[in-house]
């Protein structure tokens, strides 16, 4: 299997030189190029072909939001290489979360993960799939349920066209039910609570919520959290 290349976009040095350390024992990863603002980030983006690219939210010359529209539709039209995004950042506002994904981020990462998360979203977002920091879920979340009640309000052929975007999810639960237990967990996770406050909420122990939470992953064919999650609000097992 090659390896992910990646590039590291980060103005604080300290900051840079701590994730380089930390990505380097990782075998898969492989650190193609990094900068230390958005000018260089540019040159290393448009010249070097990667897999994923690791932005900071704060650069002092372009910030990552913007640096991502700006690549991101240059890509389109001028490279034969796909770098996807991961936005690596410590504001979890609202506006900031849903301006990288407007701007064509795959993933959004906040500062204050592990390097083992941070790792397990480069895979993620490497594969195809969106990752989203634990602690940013319910923005993502409180979106699609607007857009949910807001298609049940349009018109009956916008619902049937809606409704079809997963055609098989209804058999799923059906084949596998989800147990009481599992239902109140999934509507935690929805709420984004982690499996720490699920268990001191819930009071059952944390290895309990990590085996609920595998089961509910493999109940509704998902991958990921943020996955059950969007799939419960679709198929309305919680609101």
């Amino acid at each position: 299997m090659e390896n992910i290349r990646l590039i590291l976009i980060e103005d604080r040095n300290l900051t840079r030189i701590c994730l380089r350390a930390a990505l380097q024992r990782y075998r898969e990863f492989e650190l193609v190029g990094e900068a230390s603002s958005a000018k260089q980030g540019w040159q290393l983006l448009t010249k070097m072909p990667s897999d994923v690219a690791i932005i900071n939210m704060g650069l002092p010359d372009l910030n990552g939001v913007e640096l991502t529209r700006l690549f991101c539709k240059f890509q389109t039209r001028s490279l034969d290489w796909e770098t996807k995004i991961l936005i690596l950042s410590s504001d979890d506002s609202e506006d900031s979360v849903l301006g990288a994904f407007a701007a064509g981020a795959d993933s959004y990462c906040l500062k204050q993960t592990s390097i083992e998360q941070l790792a397990e979203a480069i895979a993620a977002t490497h594969a195809g799939r969106v990752w989203l920091d634990p602690a940013i879920t319910h923005i993502i979340l409180g979106q699609l349920r607007t857009a949910l009640a807001a298609d049940s309000t349009s018109e009956t052929e916008n619902i049937v066209q809606i409704s079809g975007l997963e055609p098989e999810l209804h058999q799923i639960i059906e084949n596998y039910p989800l147990t009481q237990r599992e239902l109140e967990i999934l509507q935690l996770i929805v709420a984004g609570k982690s499996n720490a406050e699920i268990s001191e909420q819930l009071y059952i122990t944390l290895g309990t919520v990590k085996t609920h939470v595998r089961n509910i992953l493999n109940k509704l064919s998902v991958s990921d959290r943020t996955q059950a999650a969007v799939r419960a609000l679709r198929a309305g097992l919680v609101s």
